[in-house]
């Protein structure tokens, strides 16, 4: 069955993701100053994108490893069930850890993730999302520091897509459905 059509509309642009990512990295080297080595570990595959720009703009010994969490599948919204898709490969206990996520939605997938990640016993947890969207909200939380507040729309591009198409923009966009539907 053929997608819906759509166009994308530009939200926020390459330029202002840029200068973004260059403040939160400065706000993240001055938290994590006395590390011995930051893991961070970006949720895939959302956040692919965001953490490759994070982890070049860290200066900062760091160590990256991924997890693969979903709840979304093919479809625009949260199913609510958080699936482990892909496990970290190394050892987070006694280690500090930037858990790298693209967009907080309902916030089931950073309660989930953080939650089993606090239970491997980290020295220090600490969350980054380029997105957020409040007003979805459904648990009571917010990353540690946060990219851009954006309205409730359906967006991609910048590692986020829709129904594995649109990850390769470098901006964020907004999905506009042109069949009236």
């Amino acid at each position: 069955m053929p997608a819906r059509p759509y166009v994308i509309d530009e939200m926020i642009s390459a330029k202002s993701i840029a200068a973004r990512i260059e403040e939160m990295c400065r706000e993240i080297q001055t938290e994590f100053a006395d590390t011995d080595k930051l893991v961070v570990v970006g949720l895939l595959r959302g956040s692919f994108v965001f953490i490759a720009d994070l982890v070049r703009e860290l200066d900062l010994p760091i160590e990256v490893d991924f997890l693969e969490a979903s709840s979304y599948g093919d479809g625009m919204e949260s199913s609510r069930e958080v699936r482990i898709l892909k496990d970290l490969r190394g050892g987070i206990e006694g280690r500090d850890v930037l858990l790298v996520e693209d967009i907080v939605d309902t916030g089931y997938t950073l309660h989930h993730v953080t939650g089993m990640l606090r239970a491997r016993g980290p020295a220090r947890l600490k969350t980054v999302a380029l997105l957020d969207k409040p007003t979805r909200r459904e648990v009571d939380l917010r990353a540690d520091h946060t990219g851009f507040e954006i309205p409730d729309e359906f967006v991609v591009g910048y590692g986020i897509d829709f129904a594995q198409r649109n990850r390769n923009l470098p901006f964020i966009g907004k999905v506009r459905f042109t069949d009236g539907a």
